[in-house]
């Protein structure tokens, strides 16, 4: 086989792991469970604020997934958007994006935290969203994370995301020399 034709069939590849790796779950929104488990978080975290959380999370994603033009997994999104083809869709776009519509619910009882995880190493960095009850660190929230499967939220506890390892995000840029 060619050099061409490995290139074509790794491609293909990778389309197709990438684009079938959404978990059903993932596919079946569950906005209550999320909502308990802010609200497990402390026993000052608001009810109306949880649920307008985790509501949020889940349907606004879904929003950006359509004004990004996402037709496929994650990394060939990324690939579109670096090469001009798609506007937006790298991980801190879902971040920031998703960060500054939480931020317009004016949180009272919870804070909104920016994490990276991989920033060094040899993995593609990734950045996210967390949610803590106000006064708690990162650590004690919980990753909102609508990249990892293309705009189908993904969430879990900071400490039991088996994927990443999630660093406060001003400190990472302190480390690289960023603002």
């Amino acid at each position: 086989m060619t050099r061409l034709g490995l290139v074509i069939w790794g491609l293909i590849a990778a389309l197709f792991l990438t684009a079938c790796g959404v978990p059903q779950e993932a596919l079946r929104p569950n906005p209550t469970r999320l909502a308990q488990e802010i609200l497990s978080l402390d026993a000052d975290v608001d009810l109306d604020e949880a649920n307008r959380v985790a509501r949020i999370a889940y349907e606004y994603p879904l929003e950006l997934r359509v004004a990004y033009n996402v037709t496929d997994g994650p990394l060939i999104h990324n690939t579109k958007v670096n090469q001009g083809l798609r506007p937006r869709g790298l991980c801190w776009h879902w971040a920031d994006d998703l960060e500054a519509r939480l931020r317009q619910e004016d949180l009272q009882s919870l804070t909104l935290h920016r994490a990276i995880a991989n920033h060094d190493n040899i993995r593609i960095e990734h950045s996210t969203v967390i949610v803590s009850a106000k006064g708690d660190s990162m650590r004690e929230g919980i990753v909102l994370d609508p990249w990892r499967y293309g705009g189908y939220l993904y969430w879990s506890p900071v400490l039991e995301d088996e994927r990443y390892v999630w660093e406060e995000r001003n400190k990472v840029f302190a480390a690289k020399g960023l603002r």
